[in-house]
């Protein structure tokens, strides 16, 4: 294989001075929300912490009017954010089926065996990968944090710590480790570079191989308020339009799509080199397209008249708040995600709303969430004060997390889901 040709840089990071599209170099003028300035999402607080000062920027989102593609500005490089990283999969079992799920469906579709290769892009705790390494099947993980790696390592799956891109697609091929199936899911958003590491996946591909990804669908995103999911460590939100038009400029084509409920509605991408004749364009994404179009995805007003949505499910939150804490009434949080600390940060709930989170993640017992100063504690935490209500700040897993917490009916305690709209179960 003639690599040279291919290994070339196509483009660097968006900065915070040049506020031009990351895809296509268009000047960026369209704002899609402003969440005002917010800390790093995961960038959870120690006590000895809590008296420095503390960085914010701005969550100030911007969409380009010539490819549709929704994004941030890098105020922050992807080393500061992601070689010390505080999520991990691993803490979820609906996540860990869901995982299982996708290595049984694409071991069988593409008759994955001991003589292919799996490379996974952004690995984490290599919760999926170990499903590959159970039925002999050669895998390899990517991951740039270094103590979610070691944690991979330590599981016995072969884990690389970096950054992934085409100098990292390069050094692999060398090595013989050209892929039969990369993995890259929910990492999309994730990379500052979407050229470069669009490029890498295509470098990686063997001639007949195969991509699949998962990542978040702007079109859900935008049609259930989930604002929430924008914080500094995601860089872009796609359509699969959009996705389309970044694979088709690096020579890959989506042949097929699937539509998943995981992170409040996804979309599971397949790619292939563009001259594989042995993946024809499947129904649904000819569907998917058309909906898309249909419902506005191609005109730059349908991305502008997002900020208002956003601004009343702040305000409906806040009042439903204020109303309870005035009967005197206890609320405390459930999970110190990514999502939560946006959340939480741009409606200016702290102590004084939300007395404290929980999260079964060791990680983070016993820090506080960034910008809010929430105490984090195990979540035994909740029966022994007993709250009347439980906020749950990563609604996407609240059947699993309703159920593991049933006992708080015992004392009449009800749940609230704050995304698309203030709900209250038990």
């Amino acid at each position: 294989m003639e690599l040279k040709g291919e290994h070339i840089k196509q483009s660097s990071p968006v900065s915070s001075t040049t506020a031009s599209c990351r895809f296509c170099h268009t000047p960026l003028s369209h704002t899609f929300v402003d969440l005002g300035m917010s800390p790093l999402c995961e960038s959870y607080v120690s006590a000895e912490q809590l008296n420095q000062v503390e960085a914010f920027y701005p969550l100030h989102v911007y969409v380009c009017d010539n490819c549709f593609l929704v994004q941030l500005q890098e105020y922050v490089s992807p080393d500061n954010i992601f070689t010390e990283y505080a999520y991990f999969s691993s803490f979820s079992s609906s996540w860990l089926e869901h995982a299982k799920s996708y290595v049984d469906l694409v071991t069988e579709r593409f008759g994955l065996n001991y003589q292919s290769q799996v490379v996974e892009l952004a690995s984490n705790d290599g919760y999926l990968l170990q499903y590959f390494v159970e039925r002999g099947i050669p895998s390899l993980g990517i991951e740039p944090a270094k103590n979610i790696a070691k944690v991979a390592v330590d599981k016995g799956i072969p884990t690389v710590d970096e950054f992934f891109g085409q100098d990292c697609a390069y050094k692999l091929v060398q090595q013989g480790k050209q892929a039969d199936l990369v993995v890259a899911n929910n990492v999309l958003a994730h990379v500052p570079d979407l050229n470069d590491f669009v490029a890498g996946i295509k470098l990686l591909l063997k001639p007949q191989g195969i991509a699949t990804g998962e990542i978040q669908h702007l079109l859900t995103l935008m049609k259930f308020n989930q604002f929430d999911t924008i914080y500094h460590e995601h860089f872009c939100y796609h359509t699969f339009t959009t996705l389309e038009k970044i694979f088709a400029a690096f020579g890959m084509k989506l042949f097929d799509v699937e539509e998943l409920p995981t992170h409040g509605g996804s979309l599971r991408i397949y790619a292939c080199h563009q001259e594989d004749s042995t993946k024809q364009v499947s129904n649904h994404v000819i569907e998917l397209k058309q909906r898309e179009e249909a419902e506005g995805f191609t005109s730059i007003e349908r991305y502008t008249n997002f900020e208002e949505q956003v601004r009343e499910t702040k305000r409906k939150l806040l009042d439903f708040l204020i109303k309870v804490k005035r009967q005197g009434k206890t609320v405390v949080g459930y999970g110190a995600p990514g999502k939560g600390n946006t959340l939480l940060n741009y409606c200016g709930i702290r102590t004084d709303f939300l007395e404290y989170t929980v999260d079964r993640n060791p990680y983070k017992q016993g820090k506080f969430l960034p910008g809010t100063h929430i105490p984090i504690y195990h979540p035994d935490k909740i029966q022994e004060t007993k709250p009347d209500y439980v906020l749950i700040l990563p609604w996407n897993f609240k059947d699993e997390i309703v159920k593991q917490m049933s006992f708080v009916d015992q004392w009449g305690g009800k749940f609230i889901i704050p995304i698309p709209e203030v709900e209250v179960c038990s």
